[in-house]
C-alpha cells in the first residue's frame, strides 16, 4: 500500500486512490450506511471515524492496508490521510491482526490496586500471550489499556462492548469458557454496534444488540 500514500508535490494535496487500485470488500449494508452517515456531517473528512468502523466490521475486525483505502477512496481523501487517522486511536485494529475476542485488561490506578496485574498475568500464563499478541488458533488477543471508566468495578476487563468486573481467576476461566463455546466474533460485533448506534431508525439495516 505504499504507493498509495500519493506524497504529491508541494503544491498539490494528495488525491483519493482511484477504485481500479483496489479490492473493494464493502458489502451493499456497508456503502448504504456510509451513505447514509455522510449525510449527518458537513464535510467527507469529518466522516473518517465511523467509515473506519464500517471497515474494521466489514474487514473482520481488522484496519489493514487494504481497509484503510477503501475508506480513502470511498471518501475521496488520500491513504496517508485516512492512515494517520487510523493509527491514532488505539480502539481501530492497525498494528496486526487481533483474535476473535480482544481482551483489555484496565491497569489504571483503581485497578491497580485491585490486583490488575495479577489478572493480566494470570491471563498471559493461561492464553501463552503476552501484550498485544494473539493465540496461535486466532481465538484471542490480551491488551493491557489506560482507564476504562468502570473505578466501582475493580479490577475490570473488556471484552468487545462488555465489560466484565470485579474479575478473579475464577471469573477469568469462566469467562475464557464462554468466549471459546461462542460462535460470535466479539471485535467485530463491537465495530457493529458502533456503527449501528450512529444511524437513524430509518437508515439502519443492522440492529443494536
Amino acid at each position: 500500500m505504499s504507493e498509495l500514500i500519493q506524497l504529491g508535490s508541494p503544491k498539490e494535496r494528495p488525491t483519493a486512490p482511484s477504485a481500479d487500485e483496489l479490492n473493494l470488500r464493502f458489502s451493499e449494508q456497508a456503502i448504504s450506511e456510509l451513505e447514509a452517515l455522510k449525510t449527518h456531517y458537513p464535510t467527507l473528512k469529518a466522516c473518517i471515524l465511523p467509515a473506519l468502523w464500517i471497515a474494521q466490521r466489514e474487514y473482520g475486525g481488522f484496519l489493514d492496508g487494504d481497509a484503510i483505502a477503501e475508506v480513502a477512496h470511498r471518501l475521496k481523501r488520500s491513504y496517508a490521510e485516512v492512515q494517520g487517522v487510523a493509527t491514532f486511536y488505539t480502539m481501530y485494529n492497525t498494528q496486526h491482526k487481533p483474535g476473535r475476542h480482544k481482551i483489555e485488561v484496565c491497569t489504571c490506578l483503581s485497578c491497580h490496586f485491585n490486583s490488575a496485574y495479577r489478572m493480566r498475568d494470570y491471563i498471559t500464563k493461561k492464553l501463552g500471550i503476552k501484550h498485544g499478541e494473539t493465540t496461535p488458533d486466532g481465538e484471542f488477543m490480551l491488551e493491557e489499556v489506560e482507564c476504562l471508566n468502570a473505578c466501582d468495578r475493580a479490577p475490570v476487563i473488556q471484552v468487545g462492548d462488555q465489560y466484565h468486573g470485579p474479575v478473579d481467576e475464577a471469573y477469568i476461566d469462566k469467562l475464557l469458557e464462554n468466549l471459546r463455546s461462542s460462535s460470535e466474533n466479539t471485535v467485530v460485533r463491537m465495530a457493529d454496534q458502533i456503527v449501528q448506534v450512529q444511524l437513524l431508525d430509518k437508515e439502519r439495516t443492522g440492529k443494536i444488540l
